[in-house]
């Protein structure tokens, strides 16, 4: 190799089969070994076998906590399939030159692979949680990341990645209890003034909903399972997938990620309002499997709902692409310059 180039094997005159070629500061072009895709394949393979082995703990327990609730974690099984599908929508950026591996990449891994086993072997005053093993797990993937495809790559890849470790994986009780107990209280509250509204004789006492029919007591207590916790996580995970591929400005995607709060919380006290107008008729109806059926019911048009929001986001904004007027002064501008300027009279001579 010659000084100025930045082949990865030695330069020969003819270059051999399967070798590509990069430009050294000379201008020239020098050969370098290009991966073949089964071998790419191979090594990616193996890398997520690695990574299973080593994370195997986390992952099974992961998947018993989907298949446990599934109502209420059902979706991190899918999630890995949608930040794949994000990576390859960035295909090819991300194959429009070859990967440089950065060295730092070695400084998350070593990291996040303290954090996870201090989040198993202990001691148990300090980060022994379900959650800190999985910011573990998702510094160390980022971090391989990093180290074999550089950080040019990573430009395209922490999206998708954040994505993973952020919605695919459970959150522990402990963290969102605070959070449950208030969407409770809101939804008990909301459920309240409506069915009041509605005509109803209700009164609330902290979270149980008290319905009086004919003198009798129908109590109604909103649960940790009413609160409306698994819509709100469900509809911020749709919502920031939709808004980083289907919306172009920052404040577009801000604005339909936490719209997602008030859709949650809205739907949620017409399904608690729902289950206590149909207690008037059977005490049943508000528990088992009836019970989550009307959840699955108010879910249909809590998404129309988010859908329309995500059109009136896009309505507000017209792109050069969308506007008729825009497009037709682009093609005349671009005649007149094909034309060098605009046409000048035709003269005849008389």
């Amino acid at each position: 190799m010659t000084d100025g180039t930045t082949s990865l094997t030695p330069a020969t005159d003819q270059p051999a089969a399967g070798a590509a070629h990069a430009t050294t500061r000379d201008g020239l072009h020098a050969p370098y070994r290009v991966v073949a895709p089964s071998t790419l394949a191979v090594a990616s393979v193996a890398l997520v076998g690695l990574l299973v082995w080593v994370f195997f703990f986390f992952f099974q327990a992961q998947v018993k906590f989907a298949f446990r609730s599934p109502s209420d974690w059902g979706h991190t099984l899918i999630i890995p399939a949608i930040s794949g599908y994000f990576v390859w929508l960035k295909r090819k950026e991300l194959l429009a030159e070859p990967f440089k591996p950065a060295w730092f990449g070695i400084v998350p891994v070593l990291l996040g692979l303290g954090i996870y086993f201090i989040g198993y072997l202990g001691p148990a005053s300090l980060i022994v949680h379900h959650n800190a093993r999985g910011a573990g797990v998702g510094l160390t993937i980022f971090g391989l990341a990093l180290l074999l495809f550089g950080w040019r790559a990573m430009r395209y890849l922490w999206f998708p990645l954040a994505y993973l470790v952020v919605f695919g994986q459970t959150i522990s009780d402990g963290v969102l209890r605070p959070v449950t107990e208030q969407m409770q209280d809101w939804s008990a509250r909301g459920a309240s003034l409506m069915m009041t509204l509605f005509g109803m004789d209700v009164e609330r006492e902290g979270n149980v909903l008290i319905v009086y029919q004919d003198g009798e007591k129908n109590p109604l207590n909103v649960a940790e399972a009413c609160s409306g916790m698994r819509m709100l996580l469900a509809f911020l995970a749709l919502g920031v997938a939709i808004a980083h591929t289907g919306l172009s400005h920052w404040w577009q995607r801000v604005l339909l990620v936490v719209s997602g709060v008030p859709v949650a919380i809205g739907v949620n006290v017409l399904r608690v309002m729902t289950l206590g107008i149909l207690s008037l008729w059977d005490v049943g109806f508000t528990t088992g499997e009836f019970h989550s059926f009307v959840g699955l019911v108010w879910l249909l048009p809590a998404l129309l709902l988010y859908l329309g929001i995500l059109w009136v986001l896009r309505s507000l904004v017209i792109e050069d692409g969308d506007d008729p007027k825009a497009a037709t002064k682009k093609s005349d501008g671009k005649a007149k310059k094909k034309s060098g300027g605009t046409p000048k009279e035709p003269t005849h001579a008389v």
